[in-house]
């Protein structure tokens, strides 16, 4: 297959094969509106700031052009790279003229800027030259060419990137050389360039970018990342990967690495590769993960926690970790077929990644807690969305998934087509052509009509999502409800998800969710804002058994969505200065809320994650209390 997709990932082998982003088209729904404004306001936005956070101007220095200093952080190239990927998948999706000019014009800076034997890398060449590959427990200089290569990869797949592979291959000629041939084992404490690797062999079926991508990842946990003070957890060098066990230290660093773990199985058939990954996924999702999807508990580190440790207040929840996850859970998907890995990747889509982006596309999180207090610090990543931020990782990696979504929505196998993500548009593959008319996550109805097919018997799957009863619908034991027939153009087949809101209650052993319940509605988790509540958040509570009634509303800011209205009451406000603990007995300890008919009775409403901080930029919260 790796020959003739023109998208992200193109692997030799697997259960399921991926589509090319002009093979599907979103036509409206969240996800539609969004490439919309992605197009119109995201990547001019951040083509902008190519210029602005010293990207391109750095690239310049190096390549002996302009005046100034060194604009950003080591890793500020790959800003670049993020927004060429971005620009390359919209190209795809939408063909026009002036993304294939900003391809050539930054290929053309970067063949400037490299250095005779491969290396490129604008921090390293005009702050410290003499320390190249010196420091790579934190240098990023993998981290960048792994980027490098993705948008190479993308440009080529997208027909215009020509001198921007050719960069590419001489910067992965020059890690072969150094890395594989001459012997050196250095890593680079930020897994990216294993994964990336990978793909540009998909793309060029030079073995050597292969080999060297399973160099690395086999060469993690051997103590040869440095420690300069985080320790071996934070970059994954404590155990080799096939022993670790649970995912640890930075969250994007794991997860990239993870997708570079799977893309390595995927192109040689090592078992052990898939197995390891796949049981630090079950052990991630059931201990690890917030409801959202979202993925590290420790804003030291950027880390994962501890098992079941997931704060709402104190969740990190990276919008990069959102997008690594996403990207891992799709070659898990495409290596097994099963959809417990689609299921995880509608929850973080539809929320952790959602809620990083504005309503209107120009204000990006950084970091994506689950609850907001009226006394929360707010420095540059937390807080509201900003415009842009210094270490600016998040914003043109956003745009690159958004541009390449369609590539997420549907595969094909030997059997016909089947659909993960539902979504209103149009759907080609293998001869086939199916349009999907759905006002999905708002309404559960999802409609699919025949209007192309070669003739002869072929399955359609349909992902039952996890939180749906399957009703007349049963599952198979990967989790799609298959439909076999010799289909005829015209012919439809529809689908009803069951999108009764559902209260939901944390695992026991989540120690700082205990008495809290959250909200949920089909794929969509449910906040509560300070502008929503008539009673005030602070001291809201939900009362036990309570009913969760539906309203479709259109706000200010925000747009259209689906209100969910809970009953709830209104608990004494604190005295000011009241102790944060008191002693009680064992006959009230159970009892501390006091009787319902002591609190005043009241509605909470709570509108869904990703359309948060579009209004007043007050309270939140996921997670309230029960009484």
């Amino acid at each position: 297959m790796s020959g003739f997709v023109r998208g992200p990932l193109a692997p030799s082998t697997g259960a399921q094969w991926p589509l090319s982003i002009d093979d599907v088209e979103i036509h409206g729904g969240p996800f539609g509106r969004w490439q919309r404004i992605n197009r119109e306001h995201s990547i001019p936005l951040g083509l902008e700031q190519m210029e602005r956070s010293g990207a391109v101007p750095n690239l310049r220095l190096a390549a002996g052009e302009g005046e100034g200093t060194f604009q950003g952080y080591r890793f500020q190239d790959s800003d670049l790279y993020k927004q060429l990927e971005a620009v390359a998948w919209e190209q795809c999706r939408l063909p026009g003229d002036a993304y294939p000019a900003f391809i050539a014009e930054s290929a053309a800076l970067l063949a400037r800027a490299q250095r005779p034997d491969g290396y490129l890398n604008s921090h390293y060449q005009m702050v410290k030259p003499d320390l190249i590959y010196q420091e790579l427990e934190y240098s990023h200089e993998m981290y960048c060419a792994g980027h490098l290569f993705q948008a190479a990869v993308a440009a080529a797949r997208a027909g215009c990137g020509e001198e921007l592979l050719a960069v590419a291959r001489r910067f992965a000629d020059h890690l072969v050389q150094r890395f594989l041939r001459d012997g050196d084992d250095g890593i680079d404490g930020h897994p990216e360039v294993e994964t990336a690797l990978v793909e540009l062999y998909r793309l060029t079926r030079e073995r050597s970018y292969l080999e060297l991508a399973a160099k690395l990842i086999d060469n993690r946990g051997k103590g040869l990342i440095a420690d300069k003070g985080m320790g071996p957890l934070y970059a994954q060098d404590h155990l080799p990967v096939r022993e670790a066990g649970t995912a640890v230290g930075h969250a994007v660093r794991q997860l990239y690495l993870e997708a570079g773990i799977v893309d390595v199985y995927l192109e040689t058939g090592d078992e052990s590769l898939l197995e390891c990954s796949v049981r630090r996924w079950e052990d991630l999702v059931a201990t690890k993960t917030a409801i959202t999807g979202g993925h590290g508990s420790r804003h030291d580190g950027e880390a994962f926690g501890e098992r079941y440790e997931l704060p709402p207040d104190r969740s990190y929840n990276e919008s990069c970790a959102a997008i690594a996850s996403i990207h891992w859970n799709w070659r898990l998907l495409l290596a097994t077929g099963h959809g417990r890995y689609a299921d995880l990747i509608e929850r973080t889509l539809y929320n952790a990644f959602a809620a990083s982006t504005s309503a209107d596309g120009t204000r990006f999180f950084y970091v994506n807690p689950l609850q907001r207090r009226a006394d929360l610090f707010e420095d540059a990543y937390l807080g509201r969305r900003r415009e842009w931020f210094a270490c600016a990782c998040c914003p043109p990696n956003i745009m690159r998934l958004i541009s390449s979504l369609g590539h997420y929505v549907a595969t094909a196998d030997a059997e016909g087509l089947s659909v993960h993500q539902y979504m209103p548009g149009t759907i080609r593959a293998g001869g086939v052509t199916l349009d999907v008319e759905t006002d999905y996550p708002w309404d559960g109805r999802v409609r699919f009509t025949v209007r192309e097919t070669p003739g002869g018997a072929w399955t359609l799957k349909l992902r039952i999502p996890a939180w749906s009863p399957p009703g007349a619908l049963t599952p198979d034991d990967n989790g799609y409800t298959r439909i076999r027939r010799d289909w005829e153009p015209g012919e439809t087949f529809t689908i009803d998800l069951d999108l009764t809101p559902r209260l939901v209650l944390p695992h026991r052993r989540i120690d700082a969710l205990r008495g809290c319940a959250a909200i949920e509605r089909g794929p969509l988790v449910y906040c509560f804002e300070q502008i929503d509540q008539e009673a005030g958040l602070d001291d809201l509570a939900l009362v036990p058994g309570t009913r969760l009634r539906a309203v479709e509303r259109d706000l200010p800011g925000v747009g259209r969505t689906v209100l969910i209205e809970a009953e709830a009451v209104r608990l004494p406000p604190a005295p000011p200065g009241e102790p944060p603990y008191a002693a009680t007995t064992a006959t009230t300890a159970t009892t501390a809320s006091g009787d319902l008919r002591d609190h005043a009775p009241a509605t909470a409403t709570a509108v869904p994650y990703y359309q948060w901080d579009n209004r007043d930029g007050g309270l939140m919260r996921v997670w309230i209390p029960l009484v």
